[in-house]
């Protein structure tokens, strides 16, 4: 009783075999996806669809076997792809990462006018229709997972389920936003592909969680190129910079995310890179020399503070980082180290408060986490609780290969198949 997730992210393409008994891993295959294609426009990420697929089901068929039963997709939300009446993709993926909701428009922005955010889909389609790039010949747009789930099942028009449908954000009042399409809320299944049902495809944040919260009391922390802080809920949560999501079975994601995130970390390795650099010399493990400094730095009395909102925040795309507190004694590359580490994990907190929720228990996910250890124990002192990471690697695909074993009935709802979910000692 085998059951496949398939994760397209923005960078990657992940899937894994797992058994649907015991939960364990069989098989991972993850294939850098370098399917960005260059514009003359530094605002514009965009993708190759047709790329991005033809790689998803490379790997979707290097891992069936002949005890596959169900097959589960996931990935990157906010972002859109155009289709046409025969369900083929009529335009890039314009991905969540994409800045054209920034630009000016009226007294404003896209995404202001729009109050929204810049790289959701709604605000995506609004630009393009409005500078006419919205493809003749469209009659919907889905998430590429959908598009994966279209392909799979020779399906003419996406079925998209709630988490990815509201990761488009609001339309604009009184635009007519192409859609022909199908919209479900529960485990579902919308195919077959070559006889083993498909599951519709469901956000990536929402998989993540799906497979790291087997309590949904805890606290979920999940660092990658971007961070999130989240929480399961019953009803929707109100906050400053806060994100209400759909879930599971009319439950809610509590969501602070931060644009940076891990990346803040790759911001200052990049930084200490080019000073290397410059001196004329050669290391190949830039992130061991920063482990290795913060290890050899003494205590001091007043640490560097550092803001890492390096990319604004979703509701003010303007902001931008800090360093606070630096004086002759701690300005050492060491301590600023620990201060972006700091950072990272303090702007995550600052959105815990901001929910009013309180949760007991603090789960990690990410390569982030994974692969930083130093990390883990900042996280760990900013939230005074002990961090278990979950035993599973690439949660979000895993996430997906759960949910496809009750959307082919094989288990009666979240909380059986999530006894599955191990962590690492």
């Amino acid at each position: 009783m085998h059951a496949i997730g398939i994760d397209i992210g923005t960078t990657s393409i992940c899937g894994v075999l797992i058994d649907g008994i015991s939960g364990m891993l069989l098989k991972q295959k993850t294939i850098e996806s370098r399917a960005f294609i260059c514009t003359e426009n530094v605002w514009e990420k965009i993708q190759d669809v047709s790329k991005i697929v033809t790689l998803a089901k490379a790997i979707l068929e290097e891992l069936l076997d002949d005890e596959t039963i169900v097959i589960g997709l996931t990935g990157q939300m906010h972002g859109i792809l155009y289709t046409d009446r025969e369900g083929k993709a009529v335009s890039p993926l314009y991905t969540w990462q994409d800045e054209r909701g920034n630009l000016p428009y009226k007294d404003t922005t896209y995404a202001a006018y729009m109050d929204s955010y810049t790289g959701y889909g709604h605000v995506t389609d609004f630009y393009n229709r409005i500078n006419g790039l919205r493809p003749a010949e469209a009659v919907s747009f889905c998430t590429i997972q959908d598009y994966l789930g279209m392909e799979l099942c020779g399906l003419k028009r996406p079925v998209i389920h709630t988490s990815n449908m509201a990761s488009f954000g609001k339309p604009c009042a009184g635009d007519a936003s192409v859609w022909e399409g199908e919209t479900v809320a529960g485990y579902e299944v919308i195919g077959e592909y070559k006889g083993i049902p498909v599951a519709v495809a469901i956000g990536d944040n929402q998989a993540g969680v799906f497979s790291t919260l087997a309590n949904e009391e805890e606290i979920l922390v999940n660092v990658g190129t971007g961070s999130q802080i989240t929480l399961v809920s019953d009803k929707p949560v109100e906050g400053e910079g806060i994100e209400v999501r759909p879930y599971l079975e009319s439950k809610y994601l509590i969501v602070g995310a931060a644009l940076c995130g891990g990346r803040a970390y790759a911001v200052l390795k990049d930084f200490y890179s080019e000073v290397l650099q410059a001196a004329g010399v050669k290391i190949s493990d830039i992130y061991g020399l920063m482990e290795k400094m913060m290890d050899e730095e003494k205590e001091v009395h007043m640490p560097l503070y550092v803001d890492t909102r390096f990319a604004g925040t979703r509701a003010h795309p303007e902001v931008r980082g800090s360093i606070t507190g630096i004086g002759e004694e701690n300005f050492r590359p060491g301590l600023l180290v620990q201060g972006v580490l700091r950072g990272m994990a303090e702007e995550l907190y600052g959105m815990y408060q901001s929910m009013n929720l309180k949760r007991k228990g603090l789960v990690g996910s990410g390569n982030g986490i994974r692969k930083n250890r130093k990390l883990i124990e900042t996280v760990e002192e900013c939230f005074k609780e002990t961090l278990k990471i979950p035993a599973h690697k690439e949660e979000a695909a895993y996430g997906a290969a759960l949910f496809g074993l009750v959307a082919c009935g094989k288990y009666k709802n979240g909380a059986e198949v999530q006894k599955l979910i191990r962590y690492e000692d």
